[in-house]
């Protein structure tokens, strides 16, 4: 029986370096294009306020804390390694602040990973900000124009919003920084899956009711799967997730699931309905407990994607990864 209930919040597999660097002043102007808007900076902005917790993280690991007038919306906790910068900003509110609480801070830039960020019970209209003066900026895979948004995700998609940001701020080079970190963690990955002959299968379930919120091909949950030794078994289903039935996902009978926890979605409610209705009793997985949990914060397209595909494989070869661990604890010993 194989069954991991820990965490990913609490897995530092990847824990990113913080080092400052100066800004390039001659970075500027600046023209940035995303989701259909042009805009020119002229300057980095000095009062930015984050409205989700991946626009707010890529902030932190590129040090702009100093830049940041306001907070809101986390989904899980922020990254230990962020919380003493996190801790110096101001948090608007726990979920979208109002627009008064908003305009209150004197934004001159508004970032969202979800274009939600940007409705009419949120910061407003990208429109209605730029004739204030108020830059912004939402998550590349989540344009409100889906025809903008990539058809499937990858992580230079993410890379792309890193480097875009870093632009902004005039920081290139944090950027640059860490676009190298994260890619060497994902060839580190890579190479340690090599050489895996059979293919582990796999079922990502966000949520489920009468009806199954499974990750399909062409979001984050693919490409977090976009394994060299992992199949997605609704790697046929369009968008980032897909609405399937329990009767598919009892007929695909995948080897392993990775179960998201959320406030409101549990993974102990999902692992609950797995494990207590005798429809789902002869599922693979389940008969091994074979599963692997993973915060919410982990499933959109953001920075946290790299650390989730470690931590997947590593629940799906751990033998491997542990060969890895300890020819590294072998070589500190050597070094000290």
């Amino acid at each position: 029986m194989k069954q991991a209930l820990v965490y990913a919040a609490l897995l530092l597999t990847l824990p990113f370096t913080l080092i400052a660097y100066a800004q390039d002043e001659d970075a500027f102007p600046v023209t940035i294009e995303n989701c259909g808007f042009e805009a020119t900076f002229h300057a980095p902005p000095e009062s930015a306020i984050t409205m989700n917790q991946g626009a707010t993280e890529i902030m932190l690991a590129l040090a702009l804390e100093e830049h940041m007038t306001g907070t809101a919306y986390l989904d899980d906790a922020i990254r230990p390694e962020f919380e003493d910068a996190y801790e110096t900003i101001p948090v608007l509110s726990d979920a979208y602040p109002s627009q008064e609480v908003l305009f209150g801070a004197d934004p001159d830039f508004v970032y969202g990973s979800y274009s939600s960020a940007f409705g009419e019970a949120a910061a407003g209209p990208r429109e209605q900000l730029a004739e204030l003066g108020i830059g912004s900026y939402v998550s590349p895979m989540a344009c409100a124009d889906r025809s903008l948004r990539p058809e499937i995700v990858t992580m230079e998609d993410v890379f792309g919003e890193v480097r875009d940001i870093g632009a902004i701020f005039g920081v290139a080079d944090r950027a640059e920084a860490l676009v190298a970190e994260l890619q060497a963690e994902l060839d580190d990955i890579s190479a340690v899956l090599a050489d895996v002959e059979e293919t582990a299968s796999l079922f990502w379930f966000d949520s489920g009711g009468d009806d199954v919120y499974a990750g399909a091909c062409c979001g984050a949950p693919g490409m977090i799967m976009d394994l060299r030794a992992v199949e997605n078994i609704f790697e046929d289903a369009e968008g980032s997730w897909a609405t399937v039935s329990w009767e598919e996902v009892v007929a695909r009978d995948a080897a392993a699931i990775v179960i998201v926890n959320a406030d409101w979605d549990t993974a102990e409610s999902k692992i609950e309905t797995l494990t207590t209705n005798p429809a789902y009793a002869d599922m693979t997985a389940v008969q091994n407990e074979n599963w692997v949990v993973i915060d919410f914060s982990y499933t959109t397209a953001n920075i946290r994607n790299v650390e989730a595909v470690r931590i997947i494989a590593e629940f799906l070869y751990p033998a491997l990864f542990a060969e890895i661990d300890a020819a590294e604890t072998e070589q500190t010993e050597s070094d000290d």
